[in-house]
């Protein structure tokens, strides 16, 4: 292999994820503007500066992209709610700080938020295997999250799946209903913070103990 060969070679996974990156950010930007109901593929590789030729080497349609946006974005906004809660700190300002950048990561892209509320429904079938994926993600997340010592004084054991998923179910209707009558999701936080508070806290002794 030659010099210029090894470089072209060696360069390709790195321009493979520019120009999905690159995609991306094109179905992001056309959401914010008209929305993904209006938005095709050409909008995506024009916003992109790609040919769609590169779209269908990466996706194989639209709904690919789109449902490859919402994992980014769902991971991204797990990454940053786990960056944010101080692990030393006590459970509820651990509490506090977690659905405070559940807030601030859900504001940062109103858009899409929006989107996942509206569009996703539509998806049929991969928006089914798409929620559970990423309700199981929040899951781990919460479970992880209230897993460390902090936690040990006021759990006996481990954040039920079932616990998780009510908790999560509440935030996300929450969420939506607020988005959908253009309120402010910042409005709520001192709510939602009480909210999982109560249902995360100590548990009441069991009857007749």
């Amino acid at each position: 292999m030659t010099t210029a060969q090894h470089r072209t070679s060696a360069a390709t996974p790195d321009d493979a994820g520019d120009y999905r990156r690159r995609l991306l950010d094109g179905l992001a930007g056309s959401i914010v503007d008209v929305g993904y109901r209006n938005t095709t593929v050409a909008d995506i590789v024009r916003r992109a500066r790609t040919s769609r030729r590169t779209f269908y080497a990466h996706f194989p349609d639209r709904e690919a992209c789109y449902v490859a946006l919402l994992d980014d974005a769902n991971s991204q906004m797990i990454e940053q709610i786990s960056a944010a809660v101080d692990p030393a700190a006590p459970w509820t300002g651990q509490v506090r700080q977690a659905v405070e950048a559940w807030i601030a990561s859900a504001e940062s892209r109103p858009e899409i938020t929006l989107s996942w509320i509206r569009d996703v429904p539509s998806l049929g079938a991969a928006a089914r295997d798409l929620q559970r994926d990423h309700l199981e993600a929040f899951v781990a997340m919460i479970q992880t999250l209230c897993g460390t010592e902090a936690w040990s004084a006021v759990r006996a054991g481990p954040v039920s799946r079932q616990l998780a998923v009510m908790l999560l179910g509440g935030l996300r209707e929450l969420t939506a209903t607020t988005v959908e009558d253009g309120g402010r999701l910042r409005d709520n936080t001192e709510f939602a913070i009480r909210a999982s508070i109560a249902l995360l806290g100590p548990e009441p002794d069991a009857p007749g103990r």
